[in-house]
């Protein structure tokens, strides 16, 4: 998904062949609705928008064009650019709401599987233990005041 930042700093060749590949993309997701394969059909909703931002785009360049404006005098030109300067003084930036969801389930994933690992060396530390009395026990010893602790940990 593309702002309108990003869209302002495009030339008119990139512009023209982004709406060709996401007018393709749009055709490709309707045809995958309609066969019942399309995973996200919100999919669609971002490949229309995005069409329309790059059409208001081109036909404000043609309208400036036309009146003899350069591309700074555009005011939607003049506000993305200060949003931009805005946001980049601030240190924020602007993700798509795809873009959130996936670096929330990258992070839970991650958190995930460092319980996983931290739970693995916890029982592996514990059946060690365990093993150390079982040896002891065997030998005909007596448990060590460490086992005990284990024992007593296990309960």
């Amino acid at each position: 998904m593309a702002t309108a930042a990003e869209i302002a700093g495009l030339d008119p060749d990139e512009l023209a062949s982004r709406v060709d590949e996401t007018r393709r993309e749009l055709f490709n997701l309707r045809f995958q609705l309609a066969t019942g394969q399309l995973d996200d059909p919100t999919r669609l909703k971002y490949a229309r928008k995005d069409i329309a931002r790059l059409l208001t785009e081109l036909r404000a360049r043609e309208i400036a064009e036309a009146e003899g404006l350069t591309l700074e005098e555009l005011p939607a030109h003049r506000a993305a650019a200060r949003q931009q300067a805005a946001d980049d003084a601030a240190g924020f930036v602007r993700t798509s709401p795809d873009d959130r969801r996936a670096r929330r389930r990258a992070e839970r994933e991650a958190a995930r599987a460092e319980a996983e690992e931290a739970e693995g060396a916890e029982d592996e530390i514990a059946e060690d233990e365990v093993d150390e009395v079982d040896e002891d026990v065997e030998a005909g010893g007596e448990p060590t005041e460490a086992a005990d602790g284990v024992e007593d940990d296990e309960r």
